[in-house]
């Protein structure tokens, strides 16, 4: 019977320690997310306005044939860096989710467009270019996350 309600005892403690731990992500992970975010979008998008720096760059020179990429460039730079000065801010993030969701159109692009830059062996095979864009499909993830809480939504521990 001792063993019985020794294991009760460590079933109620990793509980305990379970619901302290849950209650903190669910109070900091949507905080930790869109600063994630953020710092990547202000990164990504200030490597682009340094010529040969962003490994990106080639590929948005490749799949951008309707501008002139000597303009593009810098303007997608921009566009990078005003989403991660949002999202770091947590201030128009509307505006903010909205600039995101357009810039993984242009950045999805390449998966129809650009197919030898971006498969190896099409559906599954990934060039690193390919990797890059995929990835992509977690960050438009978070986009939804925190776009469910433009309104005062939150993530509840304990429903």
């Amino acid at each position: 019977m001792k063993l019985t309600t020794y294991f009760n005892a460590l079933e109620r403690k990793f509980h305990q320690v379970d619901r302290r731990i849950t209650r903190w992500m669910a109070q900091y992970g949507l905080l930790v997310l869109r600063l994630g975010l953020g710092v990547i979008f202000v990164w990504f998008g200030a490597l682009k306005l340094v010529p040969g720096l962003s490994p990106a760059e080639d590929l948005v020179r490749s799949t951008i044939v309707f501008i002139d990429p000597d303009i593009f460039q810098p303007v997608l730079a921009i566009w990078e860096i005003v989403i991660g000065l949002g999202l770091l801010s947590g201030k128009f993030m509307r505006l903010t989710l909205l600039l995101l969701f357009a810039q993984m159109i242009g950045t999805t692009s390449p998966l129809l467009f650009l197919p030898q830059a971006v498969w190896t062996v099409f559906p599954y095979g990934l060039t690193l270019e390919g990797q890059y864009i995929i990835k992509n499909l977690a960050i438009i993830g978070a986009g939804l996350v925190l776009g469910a809480t433009v309104r005062g939504g939150r993530i509840d521990p304990e429903p």
